[in-house]
């Protein structure tokens, strides 16, 4: 599949040793990458249909230093979407309020008719630009019914719904940045790590340096600012196991057989 980066914390720190180690990762993930920086609603995103390994522009911006508060990296393997600009991670789109919310995914959505309409409106043509874009919905429509700008605790009980609709049957690891809340959801049980690094914390899908990394909780989304875990959601029990079958199938569709 994929993998995902994240960091959020209280400081600004350098981040360019972690994302070197990543991008070597790419070797098994060379559909392409992407790293998005955030100032509170401000996003600077870069990305590129390439292998991270093979990047001339990735590597020359690693020369430079990534400082950040707050960041997320994407590396591809392609199962849905062909390998094009539109196609990598991170995916940005604003709310009707106009806050920026910014989505990287690992995993794949096997079957949810929630998310087929967006077929006909993406950029793209992920199942993780989907995702998002059934989010955002989910999250006007909550502030139409409450005619203003939501709270954190509302716009975090909005995504931890749409979670429980979406993740049935379907692999959904997920990190989101809405901002203010940078919220991080598994479901395919220790498919993605956490590690504290002074009063920031690292998120990695595998481990990106010999320190101590834990596995992050699965089946529960979670929030965090500033490094700390703000909002816990609800448990559920749409635990993804690795079926063969379901890749199986998958790629048949993807082959138009």
């Amino acid at each position: 599949m994929c993998e995902l980066f994240g960091l959020t914390g209280p400081d600004e720190i350098a981040v360019n040793e972690y994302l070197k180690s990543f991008a070597g990762h790419s070797t098994a993930h060379p559909n392409g990458w992407g790293i998005a920086v955030f100032n509170q609603n401000e996003v600077n995103i870069e990305k590129e249909p390439e292998a991270a390994y093979r990047s001339h522009y990735l590597k020359a911006r690693l020369r430079s230093p990534v400082r950040a508060r707050n960041m997320m990296a994407h590396i591809r393997f392609a199962t849905r979407g062909q390998i094009e600009y539109e196609n990598c991670h991170p995916f940005l789109r604003r709310d009707q309020s106009g806050r920026s919310w910014t989505f990287m995914h690992n995993g794949t959505i096997f079957d949810c008719p929630l998310l087929d309409k967006y077929i006909h409106t993406q950029r793209g043509q992920t199942d993780s630009e989907r995702i998002l874009l059934y989010l955002i919905d989910q999250v006007n429509a909550e502030t139409a019914k409450k005619r203003r700008a939501l709270t954190d605790n509302e716009r975090f009980t909005v995504i931890d719904r749409a979670v429980q609709d979406i993740t049935a049957h379907n692999k959904v690891n997920f990190l989101l940045y809405d901002g203010s809340l940078f919220y991080v959801h598994e479901n395919l049980k220790d498919s993605l790590f956490i590690r504290r690094l002074g009063r920031s914390l690292l998120f990695a899908t595998a481990p990106l340096d010999c320190k101590k990394w834990e596995p992050v909780e699965p089946c529960r989304l979670r929030a965090y600012r500033d490094g700390t875990c703000v909002l816990t959601g609800t448990p559920h029990h749409n635990e993804y196991i690795n079926n063969p079958e379901d890749m199986r199938l998958l790629f048949l569709d993807y082959a138009l057989l």
